[in-house]
């Protein structure tokens, strides 16, 4: 498990600060899984915001997801990596922060390919990109680019008990 190199407790109510663990657990455990949605958040070119549903999973403690080169989150992302995915975990919605990183290696693209069949998406690697029969309309055509979240900063508030919120920072 990845540790974070600084934790804050961002409670008001004196609450104790949340593990990260908690976290990592639900999204090793629970993704990819049919009911979970993330939300990727780019910057277009001219500074407004982008938001859009990606099929993500956290496979080997990093997260991963598609996107078809020709989108508007792809586009942004070339430009300018620095990205947050958002989702609402069972008892915990979680914010991570960092920088997109396309995935180029084929061993890591297969990998994550992998897990992506394990959960019922058919997703085979070709030219170092995934393709299927189908996927979500918001990918665009295939070949979909795999993207790695290089992880900067996590925000939780949790949903159920035990309650809080905290800051997880995993650069010094």
């Amino acid at each position: 498990m990845i540790e974070p190199a600084a934790t804050r407790n961002l409670d008001g109510y004196g609450c104790a600060e949340l593990p990260w663990s908690r976290a990592h657990d639900l999204l090793v455990n629970g993704t990819p899984e049919v009911g979970l949605t993330f939300f990727l958040g780019t910057v277009r070119p001219d500074g407004r915001p982008h938001s859009a549903g990606v099929g993500a999973a956290w496979v080997a403690g990093a997260l991963y997801f598609t996107s078809g080169p020709g989108t508007r989150k792809s586009r942004n992302l070339a430009v300018n990596p620095a990205c947050t995915v958002s989702v609402r975990l069972p008892g915990i919605d979680l914010v991570l922060e960092g920088e997109a990183q396309r995935v180029a290696d084929a061993a890591e693209v297969e990998r994550v390919a992998a897990v992506y069949r394990a959960d019922g998406w058919p997703a085979v690697v070709e030219g170092g990109a995934l393709t299927a029969p189908y996927s979500a309309p918001s990918a665009g055509p295939p070949p979909w680019h795999l993207y790695r979240l290089a992880l900067r900063t996590a925000f939780g508030v949790a949903t159920a008990e035990p309650y809080g919120a905290t800051r997880w920072d995993f650069t010094p």
